[in-house]
């Protein structure tokens, strides 16, 4: 595998910040619940969807015991980018993986899934994405077939009502997380809430034929909605090039690789009517370059957008507005720590380097940008659930 990313002492860093680094250590929080019930859960589920052997099943339990009772531990020496890992890591080796920061623990535990199914290892499994076939049976659902119709009954709607209804699309299909569905409880409420913050007027007018930057967050039925979009905008020339990045390879459950945007692109070709029409017409741009597709190392680093490698930065800087989607984005994008909530979104994105925008279903203690009034509502109705329910989202733009 290549190297990664510059490590944390980057001179493109933030500043430092009051702000805490969030942990997983306070029993009953969210973080808490991802590595104590999430993971857990998890693993079983890969070890029912492949007929792994011996030597995995062994793997697997152990990084289960390591995670919830034991330390971190680094990756085994034959692993090729454990340079890269012992760099990040000096500083937790040997700790409960509850007492470091929260996005570092949980990117390096991902990783650790993978060396424990021999994703990376010479071999038959080389290769093997451990969670094809959740993503996969996101494509074949009734519900994906409705979503697909309904195309047909909105491109009778005007462009610009298009064009509202398709970003929304976007923004709400990151619901489809299926790391986030292993949590969901029995009747949990799925209706649409009001948004936090809308900033969807201010990012629509950064739509000027120029280029977008997609970072895109999970495959199947969120990812579709993505590609719908770039292929609306691109249809009625409001860019003139787009850039989908993806992961390198598989991270979290549901990120979005290469092979997963394969698959949507043959979702929507296999469909009727407008559907087809997307993803022919995508199928098109990908080949004369007005689509590309980058799956940059950095994708996969337990690092803050803040500590980009400059050819990265450099990408970003030459986009019209770079579009940030899902929660792990959101979280990288202003640091994966617990600001009070009405810290103005300008404030932790001052380092990117243009204009950026977010698309996110709330699924994560980390927020900014609401103002006063929006938090002492939530609270009031919700106390902090609001912020990791998955049912409410934010538009949010700085130009």
């Amino acid at each position: 595998m290549p190297e990664h990313a510059e490590t944390p002492d980057s001179p493109h860093s933030a500043a430092p910040v009051d702000a805490p680094v969030i942990l997983s250590n306070a029993v009953g929080s969210f973080p808490w619940s991802v590595f104590a019930e999430r993971h857990p859960a998890l693993i079983r589920k890969v070890r029912d969807a492949f007929p792994y052997g011996p030597e995995q099943h062994r793997a697997l339990d152990a990084l289960l015991k390591s995670s919830t009772e034991g330390v971190i531990e680094p990756l085994g020496a034959q692993a090729a980018d454990r340079e890269q890992w012992d760099a990040w890591g000096q500083e937790h080796f040997g700790r409960s993986w509850f007492d470091v920061p929260f996005l570092w623990a949980e990117s390096y535990w991902y990783r650790q899934l993978l060396e424990a199914v021999e994703y990376f290892v010479p071999g038959p499994w080389k290769g093997i994405d451990p969670f094809r076939p959740f993503k996969l049976a996101e494509l074949d659902t009734p519900e994906a077939d409705e979503e697909l119709a309904a195309l047909d009954e909105l491109a009778k709607r005007p462009v610009e009502d298009q064009e509202q209804a398709l970003l929304h699309g976007s923004l709400w299909g990151n619901r489809a997380d299926l790391g986030f569905r292993l949590a969901a409880k029995e009747g949990e409420p799925t209706v649409d809430s009001p948004l936090v913050a809308n900033d969807g007027e201010s990012l629509r007018a950064l739509f000027a034929g120029g280029t977008l930057c997609l970072v895109a967050d999970n495959a199947g039925r969120e990812l579709i909605p993505d590609l719908l979009l770039i292929d609306h905008l691109l249809l009625h020339h409001r860019v003139g090039r787009a850039a989908l990045h993806i992961k390198p390879y598989p991270y979290y459950v549901s990120d979005a690789t290469t092979a997963d945007v394969l698959d949507a692109l043959r979702r929507l070709a296999a469909a009727k009517g407008a559907a087809a029409d997307s993803g022919h017409r995508l199928w098109s741009a990908l080949t004369d370059g007005r689509l590309v597709v980058r799956a940059h190392p950095f994708s996969c680093a337990p690092l803050p957008y803040a500590d980009m490698p400059d050819d990265l930065r450099q990408e970003f800087a030459e986009a019209d507005v770079t579009i940030m989607k899902g929660d792990l984005n959101y979280r990288r994008l202003i640091g994966d720590r617990l600001w009070p909530a009405t810290t103005p979104f300008a404030v932790p994105t001052a380092y990117f380097p243009g204009p950026v925008a977010a698309l996110r279903t709330l699924k994560s203690d980390v927020i900014v940008g609401l103002d006063a009034r929006t938090e002492s509502a939530l609270v009031a109705a919700e106390d902090q659930r609001w912020r990791t329910s998955g049912t409410h989202a934010l538009i949010q733009v700085r130009s």
